[in-house]
């Protein structure tokens, strides 16, 4: 079985991504909020934890599946891992 026929039966493959893409959803939320209340310390808290958590689930998504972010915002194995369908957007 090749790696896209594999990643399409992976259940955590797709569940990390929608823990990510919800992540994602909370904090643009708080972003949107922060940038009208400011001095909201539960909220900027709870925006750095997000944070945090974000990274940690793109770093796991990242070294079970290979980079998610292109322009060196992810890192690569070698060889070179770009070339490995398929990308996040793909699925």
């Amino acid at each position: 079985m090749d790696k896209k026929a594999e990643i399409a039966h992976d259940t955590e493959y797709y569940r990390l991504l929608q823990e990510l893409q919800e992540i994602d959803f909370v904090l643009v939320e708080l972003t949107l909020y922060l940038d009208t209340h400011p001095n909201d310390a539960a909220a900027l808290r709870q925006f750095n934890e997000f944070a945090m958590k974000k990274h940690q689930v793109r770093a796991e998504f990242e070294r079970r599946y290979g980079p998610m972010l292109q322009f060196g915002n992810s890192f690569s194995a070698y060889p070179w891992q770009w070339w490995q369908p398929p990308w996040p957007w793909q699925v």
